[in-house]
């Protein structure tokens, strides 16, 4: 091994940049148009979970989901961008606090047809690099052929938990069970969309029509690891503004920086079409494409190297 751990990983990041070619290719032949929106923003989306990493008084923003909804109420109904993401405290075998983040949208698609989009896309680009077969884990191939599996959260913890997802939720164990019992047990033989959260886990999705209790959201699994997280979003803003106020006063429960409300997005709302949007991790893609271990082994540059 040579002197710098990026050599010991050359192969990886010429991997990652076929793929960065190859999801321009497929999106560009998709008539989506490649769009860049600002890093820094005066107020990120409120959610609970996800903490920003302050700018001065701004913050840089966790994803562009934010301003990319607002060029969708513009007019502009099929977009994508692959852009840095920032997150303060999440570093660890998946996680960067800055990392790289594949975001699109689709004017008059749900949560379904995104699935289905989401599907076509990740064979186009494991074909593209030359795998078409599936993807290498922990020793047996992931077929990437479809029908890719669908299972609903409910039915996740039923099939792996001693507990229901009402009663993981009633205990306050959701996020515990989903990490420790069903997520490394997702995706072992083919991809498996899980979808229909809680509607208390899709702050930004719409809910089911026919069941107000069930978020209109997906998530990808591939060999146990997260790679996307998607909805159809919610376009009623009063909605939206009540959700982002219930998010705020659990952070400000917490002790965590309570953000402004983003009221340019809120306005922008009532224009914005039915869309679908989708936000794929291009760091745990490259992972899972070239067999990696960790997200180092697909970054050029990792936090405890600059300083």
């Amino acid at each position: 091994m040579g002197r710098y751990r990026q050599q010991a990983i050359h192969n990886n990041l010429m991997v990652r940049a076929d793929v960065l070619q190859a999801i321009r290719t497929f999106f560009r032949s998709h008539q989506y148009l490649e769009v860049e929106t600002p890093v820094r923003i005066p107020a990120p989306a409120p959610e609970a979970n996800i903490d920003a990493q302050e700018s001065e008084t701004w913050f840089l923003h966790t994803s562009p989901e934010l301003c990319m909804k607002m060029l969708l109420s513009a007019g502009f109904p099929r977009i994508f961008q692959i852009c840095r993401c920032f997150r303060k405290k999440e570093r660890g075998r998946l996680h960067l606090p800055e990392f790289t983040l594949l975001e699109w949208y689709t004017a008059g698609h749900g949560y379904q047809e995104m699935m289905a989009q989401c599907e076509t896309l990740l064979f186009f680009v494991s074909k593209s690099i030359g795998k078409p077969g599936g993807i290498v884990r922990n020793g047996h191939t992931i077929s990437l052929a479809s029908p890719w599996e669908k299972l609903t959260v409910a039915a996740a913890f039923d099939r792996y938990s001693r507990l229901s997802m009402v009663e993981a939720l009633h205990q306050g164990r959701f996020d515990e069970i989903m990490g420790l019992d069903i997520e490394p047990n997702l995706g072992m033989e083919q991809p498996v969309f899980l979808y229909d959260y809680p509607a208390s886990c899709g702050a930004l999705a719409r809910l089911k029509p026919d069941d107000p209790a069930i978020a209109e959201r997906f998530e990808l699994y591939i060999a146990g690891i997260e790679l996307c997280n998607a909805f159809t979003e919610l376009t009623d803003p009063a909605e939206q503004r009540r959700r982002f106020e219930q998010e705020r006063q659990h952070r400000e429960k917490t002790e965590k920086i309570v953000y402004p409300l983003p009221e340019n997005f809120l306005q922008a709302l009532k224009d914005m079409p039915a869309a679908s949007g989708n936000a794929l991790g291009i760091d745990r893609l490259v992972m899972l494409l070239t067999g990696a271990a960790t997200i180092d082994d697909v970054s050029a540059f990792v936090p405890e190297e600059l300083g």
